[in-house]
Formats: structure tokens, sequence, C-alpha cells
């Protein structure tokens, strides 16, 4: 298989940590302008060009979410990423779509504003996405109580979502320490070795973080 990514895109880790937990091989295509020819396959496969794109025997998978239920099918590993129970997995899809919606998307668009002309930046927008992401960390504090990982015991989909979006999150609008149980469950996140490792492998490019990446982590 191929995965076309780049190492410090959060929607990649989420991919990277369902590979590297069930050990699963895979040639990395770097996604950089350092490497055209990748970014012209990923062009040809797939138009919108957004990562991360798996090929699997000529068949182009995208989404992050569609490509680790894709993995769960046809690689299936020691770590299933959906229950079997239909209504457990409809919680996991859920807690998935919670991630990628109201932490991940958040956190990228006060990212982005960095990237404009200073006369050009929504400081409006931004104070709202900051209020969204501090109610995300309000709903998931009272969702993790009691919990090891986002859905119960077992380590899904869900989490793989979890772990890139608070990562990153935090960065932007840190955890405040009423969330506690949020707090922890990022530093849970973060010693998992399939995404510490995802982690150590992006840090040669946190210069690149707009609004500069924290000492930490």
């Amino acid at each position: 298989m191929e995965l076309y990514a780049h190492p410090f895109s959060s929607y990649c880790q989420k991919v990277l940590v369902a590979l590297y937990e069930n050990a699963i091989p895979f040639d990395f295509r770097m996604l950089s302008p350092d490497h055209p020819q990748h970014m012209d396959e990923l062009g040809k496969r797939w138009p919108l060009r957004r990562m991360p794109l798996l090929v699997d025997d000529g068949r182009s998978v995208f989404e992050s979410s569609i490509i680790i239920e894709y993995l769960d099918q046809h690689h299936r590993g020691p770590v299933r990423w959906l229950p079997e129970s239909a209504d457990a997995a409809l919680t996991v899809r859920l807690l998935d779509r919670f991630f990628d919606q109201y932490v991940m998307t958040p956190m990228q668009r006060i990212v982005a504003d960095y990237l404009r002309p200073a006369a050009n930046r929504d400081p409006h927008g931004v104070a709202e996405y900051r209020k969204l992401l501090d109610s995300a960390y309000a709903w998931l504090e009272t969702e993790l109580a009691a919990r090891q990982w986002v859905a119960g015991d077992a380590f899904t989909l869900a989490d793989c979502a979890a772990a890139p979006s608070l990562f990153y999150a935090d960065w932007v609008q840190p955890i405040p320490e009423s969330c506690g149980n949020v707090r922890a469950y990022r530093r849970r996140l973060l010693a998992r070795p399939s995404f510490a490792r995802a982690v150590d492998e992006a840090r040669p490019y946190r210069p690149l973080f707009p609004p500069g990446a924290p000492e930490r982590d």
C-alpha cells in the first residue's frame, strides 16, 4: 500500500495511528514541494488534492475516517476500529465526527487565520472558533468521566481522530485546568506508542506551524 500524506498534517496523523497500531506495512509518499511527482500522482488519483490518500492494489481510498474503516475491513489487525455491535459502532462514528467537526475544524480555522494578510484577518471568526473549542472541551470533560478511551475501554477510530485533534487544538486554545479529564486523556494519547511515533516523525516540521509551536509535547 501507498499513503500520500505529510507527517505534520493532523488528518494524516489520524491514519498513521491506525497503520502503526496494527503494524500494517505501507510506503509513505511525501506530499511537499520537494516531491512534485507525488503531488502530481495525488492530483491524478484525487482531483481535489486533499490528503491523506491511500492506494491499495490500484484502488484509491480518501477521507481519513473512510481510510481507517477500509483498513478495518481489508487489512484487519488485533486492534479493531469499530465495535461489532451496531449501536456501539454508531457511538464510535459519532465521536469520530465530533473530533473532526468540533475540534479539528475550529483548530484549523484558527491556524488558517494566521496565514492571511493582517488586513484580511477575521478576529470575530477566530473568537467564535475559540468558543466552539471551549464548548467542545466542556462536553468532552463529562463524556470522559471514568473512561480510559473516549468510547470506553477499547482504543477505536474515535481515538485515532482525537489524538491529533486535541494535540493541535491545545496549542491554539489551551485545554483549561477545569477540564482535568480532557487533559489527562490527551496525555494518554501522547503516551500511546502509535501516536507518539507520529508526533516524533512530525517534530522537524514544527517551525511550519503558523501560530508558533509551543516548546512542549
